[in-house]
């Protein structure tokens, strides 16, 4: 089955634009899923008991409550669909709320990535997409200790300039906003990220951002 072919997705979200937005995302290929939209809470649980999808993106600053509500009502009754949190709010409170509720994924709005259908066939897959300023709060949080990166390690082998650009993924700069810090190209920064991933036998920015910390290539107080 190509990418999300054949696949379902509940998108709730109380702005039309944004709502548009997300959308076009997910159906601008040659075999997209189906997509369905909802703009408030007692919506998307109404479609949720109507015709529960693979996956639900839903914004937690619902009209008519918060979208970790739904989550929970989408693990009670549709224990099949996938929830993924896209957001403006960044804070502990709604982190831990959503992912204890069952949220399998937390995108934040100003880091959402470019090609979110990417984000949902990682959730399909298996993956946790996570905004990177998430993954270092959660780092943060759980006092993960670093592991000091050996000589001839994957760390050790990076070269400057990729440690840079790591060090400004963490920091949860977009590919843009890291070309220009270095001023470089958008092509060359991301021929360094696709170099960082290879050497960190990683896939994602997320995944990327936690090996980094994780094994000491880049600190936490580097990250504030």
């Amino acid at each position: 089955m190509p990418d999300l072919a054949g696949r379902s997705i509940l998108i709730v979200e109380d702005d039309e634009q944004t709502r548009e937005y997300l959308a076009g995302a997910l159906t601008a290929r040659e075999h997209p899923p189906r997509v369905v939209t909802a703009h408030s809470l007692d919506a998307g649980r109404a479609q949720l008991d109507l015709d529960p999808p693979d996956v639900l993106l839903v914004d937690l600053g619902l009209p008519d409550g918060s979208g970790i509500e739904l989550i929970r009502h989408a693990r009670r009754s549709a224990p099949g669909t996938l929830s993924m949190v896209i957001t403006v709010f960044g804070d502990e409170s709604s982190l831990i709320g959503a992912l204890e509720a069952g949220a399998r994924g937390y995108l934040l709005k100003s880091e959402a990535p470019a090609d979110l259908h990417a984000a949902v066939v990682h959730l399909l897959g298996g993956g946790s997409p996570i905004s990177p300023a998430i993954a270092s709060h959660l780092l943060r949080r759980f006092a993960v200790p670093p592991v000091t990166a050996e000589a001839g390690g994957e760390g050790a082998s990076l070269t400057h300039r990729e440690r840079e650009v790591l060090e400004l993924m963490v920091r949860g700069l977009s590919y843009q906003e890291m070309a220009n810090a270095l001023d470089i190209t958008r092509n060359t920064a991301t021929s360094h990220i696709r170099s960082i991933y290879r050497k960190l036998e990683v896939r994602s920015k997320t995944e990327a951002v936690y090996e980094a910390i994780s094994r000491g290539i880049v600190t936490v107080d580097a990250a504030d």
